[in-house]
């Protein structure tokens, strides 16, 4: 007699969880992070120098598109409506460099916490000890924002888009 044994074949069983700690330690640092914030730069002072272009005649849609398409990697095809998405897209992008220029500035502020003029680390969080505020103000402020930004600015770029898509196609 021969014994038969049960053999089962095991699949490989994806740990989900650690890839979407790795892919949020990763976002930082991607190019595509970097394009959306260039993007946030942009969009407001080229929108702006567009509406007076638009208004003698020239294609400030086109210069418009072309900036979505290399920051954003959208195409949106279309030939005019430059001067109806520079006036409204104005104060979301206005928005939307506040945001970036505010959300990206508190990482290196924080991580360099000491080095701020007049910074008294008896009442500052984290304190009373100087380690203990820097420590504070490292984790929450600079890698707190370090690693939500990315996400804030993907969401900011997607509104971006959808508009875009919709007033210049």
């Amino acid at each position: 007699m021969t014994a038969t044994r049960n053999l089962q074949v095991r699949t490989p069983v994806r740990d989900t969880a650690s890839l979407r700690a790795w892919r949020l330690v990763r976002e930082p640092f991607t190019a595509g992070t970097w394009r959306r914030a260039g993007y946030a730069l942009l969009a407001l002072p080229v929108g702006v120098a567009c509406v007076p272009l638009s208004l003698v005649g020239r294609s400030g849609g086109r210069r418009q598109r072309e900036l979505v398409r290399r920051f954003l990697g959208v195409e949106v095809r279309g030939t005019g409506r430059g001067l109806v998405h520079a006036l409204v897209a104005t104060p979301l992008n206005l928005l939307v460099l506040a945001v970036t220029v505010y959300g990206w500035s508190i990482v290196p502020m924080n991580l360099g916490w000491p080095l701020r003029a007049g910074s008294d680390y008896s009442d500052a969080w984290g304190g009373p000890t100087f380690a203990g505020a820097w420590a504070f103000h490292a984790v929450v402020g600079g890698l707190g924002f370090l690693l939500i930004m990315p996400w804030v600015g993907r969401g900011m770029a997607a509104v971006q888009a959808r508009l875009a898509r919709a007033l210049l196609s």
